[in-house]
């Protein structure tokens, strides 16, 4: 759960970077009510596959996965959707430019994963763009699941680490 909590506050980051109707409605979820969220979402799916299809939770559970960002990275029709409509919105350097990308995260951040697992991080969520380009592609797809295999980053996030004492 951590590093899906992870994965959304770099997607939440990285829309409200690009802005326009790709910004994420209200403020960026805490852990804690991410977490809670996610329960509900798991819960809501888990009985839509027990008691069947119902209206109002399909739109429930559509609306939470849209809140969480769930699949923002690793869904290949979810990366081409953001990247159609962030081009619509006149693009953003952080969706080719590591360096552009790094600045999505915070000092604290990037102190902690150095130089070496910036470039890390910046490198598996750019490979995670390719995913849109080769859906009708099973080879170009296996090459962008090794290519976002191979940058996997470690937690780093400011809101995962232990207060100082």
């Amino acid at each position: 759960m951590l590093r899906e909590y992870q994965e959304y506050v770099l997607a939440y980051r990285l829309r409200r970077a690009v802005g326009g109707r790709v910004t994420p409605p209200g403020e960026q979820l805490r852990l804690s009510e991410y977490a809670a969220l996610r329960l509900e979402r798991q819960d809501l799916a888990r009985s839509l596959v027990r008691r069947g299809l119902d209206g109002a939770r399909m739109r429930r559970l559509d609306a939470l996965s849209d809140q969480l960002m769930f699949g923002f990275w690793l869904n290949p029709s979810e990366v081409a959707a953001f990247l159609r409509a962030a081009i619509r919105e006149g693009s953003h350097p952080a969706l080719g430019d590591p360096a552009a990308f790094a600045r999505l995260l915070t000092p604290a951040e990037q102190a902690r994963l150095g130089t070496g697992g910036v470039a890390q991080v910046c490198a598996h969520h750019i490979a995670c763009f390719a995913l849109a380009a080769p859906m009708l592609d099973p080879d170009g797809l296996n090459a962008a699941w090794e290519r976002i295999e191979a940058t996997r980053p470690p937690l780093f996030l400011d809101e995962l680490q232990q207060p100082a004492p």
